[in-house]
């Protein structure tokens, strides 16, 4: 059951990982950031500068938000148990919330588009909601085993043992045509 919770989370998954990393293209319009050249007023030419330190911190939060996705994905291929995946979720889930708030606060800085925090808290919330579903699995634990036909009918599996032996069909005491 967990393992069908866990499908659509990898292909959340998949597409969240996925979304942070057009924040660094879209760094392009700010000094020191990729497809940007030296300082300002140098027309691109000069020595690159570094990314504002505000900005640093976010790649560093795509890439640890990143490093929790591919956990989850890893522990799906495994088909570990839900107890694991919602630790791994919540692990997930406090990265990139932290990882949104830190492009909120910076979005003119880091020359983040204005939409994109929008498109994240619904990945986010798409995150949560799997989550919800995979903790939940968690906190029931293994799932009892489904009864037999026998055991949902009420009957005896076996067969009563009359003590009477030598029967034309009991093939366990010999042959009874040989008697």
């Amino acid at each position: 059951m967990v393992h069908r919770a866990l499908g659509p989370a990898l292909a959340l998954l998949t597409i969240l990982a996925a979304m942070p990393r057009p924040v660094v293209a879209q760094f392009g319009g700010m000094p020191g950031m990729p497809g940007m050249g030296g300082a300002p007023g140098m027309g691109g030419f000069g020595a690159p500068q570094a990314p504002p330190p505000a900005c640093q911190q976010l790649l560093a939060m795509r890439d640890e938000t990143q490093k929790n996705a591919d956990a989850i994905h890893k522990a799906s291929e495994k088909k570990a148990g839900p107890d694991v995946a919602c630790k791994l979720f919540k692990t997930f889930l406090a990265s990139e919330a932290k990882m949104i708030k830190g492009i909120e606060s910076n979005i003119q800085l880091c020359g983040i588009p204005p939409d994109m925090p929008k498109f994240m808290k619904a990945g986010h919330a798409k995150a949560q909601q799997i989550a919800k579903t995979v903790c939940d699995a968690a906190d029931r634990g293994a799932a009892p085993p489904t009864p037999s036909l026998s055991e949902a009918l009420g009957v005896s599996p076996t067969m009563p043992d009359t003590g009477k032996r030598g029967g034309a069909f009991d093939t366990l005491t010999g042959n009874a045509l040989a008697r």
